[in-house]
């Protein structure tokens, strides 16, 4: 025998009780307690008081055991992650992992970019499944891509690193979608802030100082990060179930040039821009003079990655 379609009072009613039940799913769906590895380094930090201003407990994990001074935040020790480790008597405390841990700005061999970064994540993958977490990796750029790119950089393109660190970035990303646990995974670009490094650092060096710099015929555009809009991506994916099983690139929206970056940040000292228009190849042959053709790659050529994918999932960077 038929039935009558399901009737609802009015359409007005409806739309309350749809986003009631949407934001209960996302309450419900949030994860109290977080572990954050990595927690003393740049990132880090930022992240974990992010996390605990907006209500979070933290588990700061780090080879310093330090944590800021917040009831939200408990510090725990991890060791050398080149080094087998037993991840359960952390794992059985959080909800979920947010895994920052890894060998980035510093020199070293394929075997510790292996341990460190693949296998140490790999690891960690595989034990969090069998505690049934949410895992988010925080993977690279480098993993999708060298030091530029006159394409555009998305998700979907097939990865391709080109140093050891991206390739043990990638390695690991392979892991965690084998390992079966739930998952996310962030590219972020080179995220600049209180307390960065890498090549966002030297450029905002070279800003302070009070002399004409010879980067205003400078034109390729490249994408970067704020740690602030870094932070609320993490966030954006630990409430979101739809980012599980998931792959995205992290990005301010708007690439920006070396002379932008200068402009921005002379301003903030108070200073005007003062850029030179030298020519691009003379700049470029400067670099290469002073041994420093691989820089030249990661701020005078193009890289944009742009966070798409990410905000049609409704992040709202600043």
């Amino acid at each position: 025998m038929a039935t009558d379609a399901p009737h609802f009072p009015c359409t007005a009613s409806w739309r309350v009780l749809k986003g009631a039940f949407s934001c209960f799913a996302s309450v419900s769906f949030m994860a109290a307690t977080v572990l954050v590895t990595g927690a003393d380094g740049f990132i880090g930090r930022n992240l974990v008081a992010f996390l605990a201003s907006r209500g979070y407990g933290v588990i700061a994990a780090s080879r310093t055991a330090s944590a800021p001074d917040h009831p939200n935040v408990v510090a725990a020790p991890l060791p050398d992650l080149a080094l087998p480790f037993d991840w359960q008597a952390l794992l059985e405390r959080c909800d979920a992992i947010v895994h920052l841990a890894g060998i980035a700005h510093r020199f070293s061999d394929d075997e510790q970019y292996n341990l460190v970064n693949h296998r140490a994540t790999d690891a960690l993958a595989k034990a969090a499944c069998r505690q049934h977490k949410h895992l988010v990796f925080v993977s690279s750029i480098a993993a999708q891509s060298g030091p530029f790119s006159e394409q555009e950089l998305t998700e979907e393109a097939p990865p391709r690193p080109a140093n050891s660190y991206g390739r043990s970035k990638l390695a690991a990303e392979q892991a965690v979608r084998a390992s079966g646990v739930r998952f996310t995974i962030l590219r972020p670009v080179v995220i600049y802030g209180q307390g960065e490094k890498g090549n966002v650092s030297i450029i905002h060096r070279i800003a302070g100082l009070p002399i004409p710099l010879p980067f205003g015929a400078l034109k390729a555009q490249r994408s970067v990060l704020s740690i602030d809009n870094f932070c609320s991506a993490v966030v954006m994916v630990l409430t979101d179930p739809r980012a599980q099983g998931e792959t995205f690139i992290v990005s301010d929206p708007t690439p920006l040039t070396v002379s932008d970056l200068i402009s921005r940040r002379r301003a903030v000292l108070g200073r005007s821009p003062w850029l030179v228009p030298v020519p691009e190849r003379w700049v470029e042959l400067s670099f290469a003079a002073f041994g420093l053709g691989d820089t030249w790659y990661r701020v005078g050529k193009p890289l944009i990655a742009r966070p798409s994918k990410l905000l049609a999932l409704g992040w709202k960077p600043s």
